[in-house]
This record gives C-alpha cells, structure tokens and sequence, in this order.
C-alpha cells in the first residue's frame, strides 16, 4: 500500500492526529507539506494556512490521498512514524532481532523471519499500542525498501482483520 492510499484508508482522527504532531514538532515538515500540497494545486501556501485548522488538515488528507502526493505522504509518514512513535518501531525491529538504530532506523532490512516470528511481535504491538498507528507502520514498513520482500509480513497484513482500515469513505 502506497502513501497515498494509506491517506485514502486512515481515519480522519489519526490524520488530524498526525498533522498536529508535526505542526506542534517538526515545523519545517509540516511547512513543507503544505508548500508541496499548494504547488500540486497551483495554489499559495498561504491560502491553506488561513484555513482555520480542522478545515485545513482535512484538506491535507484529501490532497495526500492523490497519487501525485505519494511522495509527500512518504515523507510526512516516515517524519511522524521517526519521532512521534519511536518505542513503536523500536519494540517491533528488537522483537524481529533487527539491528536499528535508537530512533528506530535501519540500515539494511534483512530477509523476512519466519511468520511466526513476524505475527508474535505484530502482537506484542498490537497489545501495547493503538491499532491503527500499527497498522500505519507496518504497512509502510512493508513498502519502505522495494527490493526486500517479507512473504509473511504481506500475508499477516492481508488476512488479519485487526491491521484492515476500516472504509474511510
């Protein structure tokens, strides 16, 4: 699932969730999101920065669900999953026993463990933290290196119901 169609699923709550956090944190990502979302649209940043805020992060999301926003909602995904959810991505890459880094980056993703392996760490995360920010990291994880593939990961994400969006439409 790409940025984009990640926007499309994700509730409004959590984008709004989302938004803030960068807002009240990382300032130049959220100034650069809305930069980027203006210039899709032939617009001034300006004109969505008046935009009283509720109104403005749900334009955000509809924006970031577009295909020409993959790149932006990638950006603004790895920018909140990094320093919003840290013991998140920490708690699941030490449960995989993958060397990362303290913010919980890494620098090469190895093959896929076993499934077994891959569902008992999906559920240490899912009994420690909210459902759909778990399901938000592991399905970017599962797309954030294009030439590694976790067959397991792929088929715990398609079948159990609890990493499923529910229709945002």
């Amino acid at each position: 699932m790409k940025a984009h169609e990640l926007f499309q699923r994700i509730s409004q709550a959590l984008a709004v969730e989302m938004f803030s956090f960068l807002h009240a944190n990382d300032k130049p990502v959220y100034k650069a999101a809305i930069q980027g979302l203006a210039n899709q649209r032939n617009l001034r940043p300006v004109f969505i920065e008046r935009k009283p805020r509720d109104e403005r992060h749900a334009w955000m999301k509809s924006a970031l669900s577009r295909p020409v926003s993959d790149t932006l909602g990638t950006h603004l995904l790895q920018a909140w999953l990094l320093n919003a959810n840290k013991p998140m991505l920490r708690e699941f890459l030490t449960a995989l026993e993958i060397p990362h880094e303290d913010d919980g980056t890494v620098e090469d993703i190895p093959s896929c463990p076993p499934k077994e392996k891959v569902q008992a760490a999906i559920d240490q995360l899912l009994g420690k933290h909210p459902q759909e920010p778990v399901a938000v990291y592991l399905h970017a994880f599962r797309n954030m290196d294009s030439s590694v593939e976790w067959p397991a990961l792929d088929q715990i994400l398609d079948e159990d119901p609890r990493l499923q969006f529910a229709d945002a439409s």
